[in-house]
């Protein structure tokens, strides 16, 4: 592909210095001119925004088409590619409109992983990333978005005190529900002294600011992102900390100079590409001693740090699942054994301040020379009733890579739902891509009592094909995972999403037969085709299915028929709108393709032609989902890394 973005002309250095920052900080920013359009068309989606937030009418890229030139910027494609892969994906109506800052601050929390309330397991592996895109000029004081850098990789339990609850993780929950979300900072109603409001000395600026302060992590504090000119573009991990932020300006002046924000959530289709280059050197991460742009001192950062940003900078880099193997820890060759025992007690550590040492010994378990030992104890912390300490065991493992698939296996097969779930995640991310992990996969997702356990199923086998396209075995593993996911799609049902069947907010539900927490919010849109109904195991198996589409030269007849056959059938049918978002986006990835196969079982009409019919037939369409999957399928050859 051809573009005329600066970015694309850059040296390799600085290309790896973004992939250095966002596997370390998990923020970069792209200015204006990196994205290689023309800077009339922010201003042109800026007045299109004003004038329809002014009649109050819906707000989408349907009725600002401009903002499509903006998702398909040569400058914002290579970069994507860069951190995510070629053919990626944007998820389909969840938070694909613009948001306006105003006068309250929400909490810090981390997105509920994807597809939209499914809790998963979250990934670590730059599998989600959310773009934030700015029409405007933002100042400090107009509310840009604010962010915790460096807090990509901690997080905190949810399995046992929430049952299988859905929604994101808060580092303040009280905030939320004593109330304050919903008392204005600024603004008009305000209770607050306008100078305490503009020099952040508010209850709600001290509230948030210990919010990370009492976490204790190391690197973590507040950034907003500004000053930004119009057209800059934000991209972070989906697993950051952050929150919508009020503004500090005049009030009396946002009428006329609102803030706006676009916010997509971006997800991988294809494996890191296979490369050697420069990755086998040992980084040096505290130079220079502060981050240019964030103002964070990096002279303190540690081991425990260092080896997550090591191995997550090797696979985005190598497209290799395994840990590069070192010598570099102290205890390495003199006395590995008291350094083993060292990192056990460190993987066992209690409270959530203790969540950076976690993670941190057991990536560093994951990357000496010898795995055995390693191995050992990370099986061992897997099954530890503590899930601090599965959570750490499972990331260490993946971190083996290839070496912890019987792990996982066994795990699958336990009588706990959350070690089945770490099993089936493991597997899915980093476990052998032969036909017994396959079978185990398809065997969960089919089988498995819980819905929570099937719908990591039905994302793992996304991942595992994804994996396998760059395999030998991609075309039997990719058929087989689609025809494994139609089938499930037979078997699993939409319920009723809990806050409406529940009448109260989602961080109130608790899991029914009825209605199970996993499914989460129950969203319609005021469109009579679709219900306030979810199933996450149908979306995170339609979510594979983009995954897998992404690669139709690796489906195999007659799984093409059946595909494009149970793709129609949920776009037509389900009432479900993220369902039908998710299969549309699939069946556009397949088209270039199909048009060029015979279809043999089915006489079927021209997949070019079925996606424009289909396309018609929808009340609301997910342009920005849809373009970038034509625009993904269709380039001939994405500048990789």
């Amino acid at each position: 592909m051809t573009t005329d973005s600066s970015f694309d002309q850059s040296p390799l250095e600085d290309r790896d210095q973004l992939i250095r920052d966002f596997v370390s900080r998990g923020l970069v920013i792209l200015p204006p001119e990196k994205l290689g359009i023309s800077a009339d068309i922010h201003e042109i989606i800026y007045s299109k925004e004003k004038e329809l937030f002014s009649a109050k009418e819906m707000v989408n890229a349907e009725q600002i088409p401009e903002i499509l030139e903006v998702i398909n910027a040569p400058g914002l494609v290579t970069t994507c590619n860069l951190l995510l892969g070629q053919r990626w994906a944007i998820v389909p109506y969840t938070h694909n409109t613009p948001f306006l800052s105003g006068s309250n601050d929400q909490h810090w929390h981390k997105d509920d992983n994807g597809p939209y309330n499914g809790r998963k397991q979250r990934h670590h592996h730059a599998v989600q990333v959310e773009l934030l895109y700015y029409p405007q000029d933002v100042s400090e004081d107009m509310g840009p978005t604010a962010i915790v850098p460096y807090s990509q990789y901690w997080t905190f339990n949810h399995e046992e005190n929430h049952e299988n609850f859905a929604g994101a993780d808060h580092l303040d929950f009280g905030y939320q529900v004593s109330g304050m979300e919903r008392i204005p900072i600024s603004g008009p109603q305000s209770r607050y002294d306008a100078n305490d409001v503009v020099n952040r000395r508010t209850e709600h600026d001290v509230r948030m600011r210990e919010a990370i302060t009492n976490t204790e992590w190391p690197l973590v504090e507040p950034f907003e992102a500004a000053p930004l000119r119009a057209g800059s573009v934000v991209l972070y991990s989906h697993n950051l900390f952050h929150r919508g932020n009020h503004r500090r300006d005049d009030w009396t002046t946002w009428k006329e100079r609102p803030r706006f924000m676009w916010r997509f959530w971006l997800f991988r289709t294809v494996e890191p590409a296979m490369t050697r280059t420069g990755v086998d050197q040992e980084l040096c991460w505290d130079q220079p001693p502060t981050d240019a742009l964030t103002g964070t001192d990096l002279s303190k950062i540690d081991s425990n740090i260092t080896t997550v940003w090591q191995y997550h900078y090797h696979w985005i880099r190598s497209g290799e699942t395994s840990a590069r193997r070192h010598d570099s820890e102290p205890f390495s060759q003199d006395s590995p054994s008291e350094g083993l025992d060292q990192l056990h007690k460190q993987l066992h550590l209690l409270n959530d301040s203790a969540e950076p040492q976690r993670i941190g010994a057991a990536h560093r378990l994951a990357a000496m020379p010898n795995h055995a030992e390693p191995l050992e104890i990370l099986t061992e912390a897997l099954h530890n009733e503590r899930e601090s300490v599965r959570r750490a065991a499972t990331y260490g493992l993946v971190a083996l890579g290839g070496n912890a698939t019987p792990t996982f296996m066994e795990a699958t097969k336990s009588d706990i739902k959350w070690i089945r779930k770490a099993g089936v995640f493991g597997l899915g991310e980093a476990g052998h891509v032969n036909e017994d992990v396959l079978d185990t996969l398809i065997e969960v997702l089919h089988s498995d009592p819980s819905i929570y356990v099937r719908s990591v199923a039905a994302a793992a086998l996304g991942c595992l094909g994804r994996r396998s396209a760059a395999s030998d075995l991609g075309e039997t593993v990719i058929s087989r995972c689609l025809e494994a996911l139609i089938q499930s799609l037979k078997m699993e049902v939409n319920r009723p999403g809990m806050d409406r069947a529940q009448s109260r907010s989602i961080k109130f539900v608790r899991p029914t037969n009825e209605c199970d927490v996993c499914e989460g919010i129950g969203i319609n849109y005021g469109i009579e085709r679709f219900e306030p109904i979810r199933s996450a195991v149908r979306e995170n198996g339609l979510w594979s299915a983009v995954v897998l589409c992404s690669h139709p030269d690796s489906i195999t007849d007659p799984t093409l028929d059946s595909t494009i056959a149970a793709l129609s059938d949920v776009i037509e049918t389900d009432k479900n709108i993220f369902c039908v978002g998710f299969a549309m986006d699939a069946l556009i990835r397949l088209s270039p393709s199909a048009q060029t196969r015979e279809l043999s079982g089915l006489e079927r009409q021209n997949p070019a032609e079925l996606v424009k019919d289909l396309l018609a037939k929808l009340p609301l369409r997910s342009a920005e989902s849809f373009s970038r999957a034509r625009h993904s399928m269709l380039s001939d050859s994405d500048d990789a890394p």
